[in-house]
């Protein structure tokens, strides 16, 4: 194995994404599967109105399509249990955010799903993945990053493994709010992870998948970018927070994620303490959230946002490939 196998997993990921998409975009926008804007959002965001979405969609079949043919090829034909796995919540999550974009595009119900059908689905993906790892006989233990410590969970580790499957992809799906933003901000943390699966374990499947995301980001963010010619949706969002947990319980880097994907992070928190700080005092910590609209609505450019809260998720993976090499 050796690094043109890894470059050619990105190419043919990115190759099928940016072919796709002439094909995609225009399907959508026939079928009027435009982006419905909240009127509570930023009033700049209204003329991103009818912008196809469910762009996830190309995302999706990009890295399972590269995903099963390289690791085919590298591997006897053989895909195995991680594979099947990190599939399974790619395309399972994928499935429940095309739902819930196809309710509020078609249905035109603005919000989608309920909170609570969005959980539930979530849950069941999460239940099912955590089975397939106990028939694998998967140490419930997590690593503490930095050291050669390791944490024994017991009874609790299915409750850490949903909580972390769930958490992820509503972390990530909270982030997908400008023209860009969370394609390059995944893509970053997906190849973060891909480094530390190859030169870490190292891990093949692991790491052929991580590159297979990685080059379908880069290229959807060729339509993606300011100004977007489409979005992901849900589909794409929901899948990609789901994936890149799986990916970190896998390689049992489960605390590195926090790191690691440090912008989905602070934007999860900032909703979270703007709800209770206007909640149990009436007033808000932040002109909006998630973290990206506070930006914006202080008067920063679209693409500042971006590349700003890029070059963050850039720093946040550097310092977690750094710590996790202490610990080798």
């Amino acid at each position: 194995m050796n690094e043109y196998t890894f470059l050619i997993t990105v190419a043919i990921a990115f190759l099928i994404t940016v072919l796709l998409s002439p094909i995609l975009i225009p399907f959508l926008r026939r079928l009027k599967f435009g982006q419905s804007i909240r009127e509570e959002g930023p009033k700049s965001h209204q003329k991103k109105s009818g912008t196809p979405t469910m762009g996830g969609v190309m995302i999706i079949l990009s890295i399972t399509i590269t995903t099963v043919f390289v690791v085919l090829r590298v591997n006897n034909g053989v895909l195995g249990y991680e594979i099947f796995l990190l599939l399974l919540v790619l395309i399972g999550f994928g499935l429940l955010g095309f739902l819930d974009d196809f309710i509020k595009v078609v249905l035109k119900r603005n919000l989608g799903l309920t909170s609570k059908q969005k959980l539930l689905g979530q849950l069941v993906i999460s239940v099912i993945f955590y089975i397939v790892l106990l028939k694998e006989d998967f140490a419930t233990t997590i690593s503490v990053p930095g050291t050669e410590m390791s944490l024994e969970l017991g009874w609790f580790y299915p409750i850490f493994i949903v909580v972390m499957l769930v958490g992820a992809s509503n972390a990530v799906n909270l982030t997908d709010g400008l023209d860009g933003l969370l394609a390059g901000t995944a893509a970053i943390a997906f190849g973060a992870f891909a480094i530390l699966a190859w030169y870490g374990i190292p891990d093949l499947t692991i790491t052929l998948f991580s590159l297979a995301v990685v080059g379908a980001l880069l290229g959807f963010l060729v339509f993606n970018a300011h100004p977007a010619k489409v979005f992901m949706g849900d589909t794409g969002s929901l899948a990609l927070g789901g994936a890149i947990a799986a990916i970190a319980i896998l390689l049992k880097m489960e605390i590195l994620l926090v790191i690691i994907g440090g912008v989905f992070v602070l934007e999860t928190l900032s909703v979270i303490i703007q709800v209770i700080s206007f909640k149990t005092r009436g007033k808000r910590i932040f002109l909006m959230s998630p973290l990206h609209h506070h930006y914006e609505l202080k008067g920063w450019s679209e693409w500042r946002v971006v590349t700003t809260f890029w070059a963050v998720g850039i720093l946040f993976a550097i310092l977690g490939i750094y710590i996790e090499v202490l610990s080798a």
